[in-house]
């Protein structure tokens, strides 16, 4: 089997899961994440319930392209694009009014974090389910974050649906940068 066939199995395998309100552990352009459905309050609790975090720390998700992103929030700041296209390393911004996501994605402040993905698993992933996927760390809350596949706590591994069978061997890159941008033009970095 070629490895583009490959891909698209993983891609099928994935998408199944997903749709049935699954949980996948994916690989991702930053680390092994964590994902469901943006649109599934029900996934999304069993995320909180999987990593044992409280539901009032906010997920971020992942789309697949500009495209994407302007369907889910609905007022996105001009310097957000410029952002994005001259981001050296994986950012991902928050936003303020999100729309059709659900509500327990959501920040307090009702904000979410939003990642242009330019994974290729991830950005084929998310453009065949037409959706934004969670994104979250692949560990227990308040654990560190696991830098290879060989590092995720078995309780993650037995706790999804499906584990995606690619870049098993990779070494995670950093944690991408986190900036949230206000809708009144305050800019704040997160983490750079």
């Amino acid at each position: 089997m070629s490895s583009d066939d490959y891909l698209k199995q993983e891609i099928i395998q994935a998408m199944v899961t997903l749709k049935k309100g699954g949980l996948i552990l994916y690989p991702t352009d930053t680390i092994w994440g964590i994902g469901c459905d943006a649109t599934n309050p029900d996934a999304i609790d069993r995320v909180y319930a999987l990593k044992k975090r409280s539901d009032a720390k906010a997920l971020i998700c992942m789309v697949s392209d500009f495209r994407m992103l302007n369907e889910y929030v609905s007022d996105i700041p001009e310097v957000a694009y410029d952002i994005l296209k001259y981001a050296i390393k994986p950012t991902t911004i928050i936003y303020d009014k999100p729309i059709r996501v659900a509500q327990n994605l959501l920040a307090e402040d009702e904000s979410l974090g939003v990642r242009v993905t330019r994974h290729d698993f991830s950005k084929n992933l998310i453009h065949k389910f037409k959706r934004p996927l969670v994104s979250t760390s692949a560990n227990i809350s308040g654990q560190p974050s696991p830098k290879s596949f060989q590092e995720i706590d078995p309780a993650i591994l037995e706790g999804v649906d499906y584990v995606v069978n690619l870049e098993r061997n990779k070494k995670n890159g950093p944690p991408s940068a986190i900036i949230k941008l206000k809708n009144d033009g305050t800019v704040q970095i997160i983490r750079d």
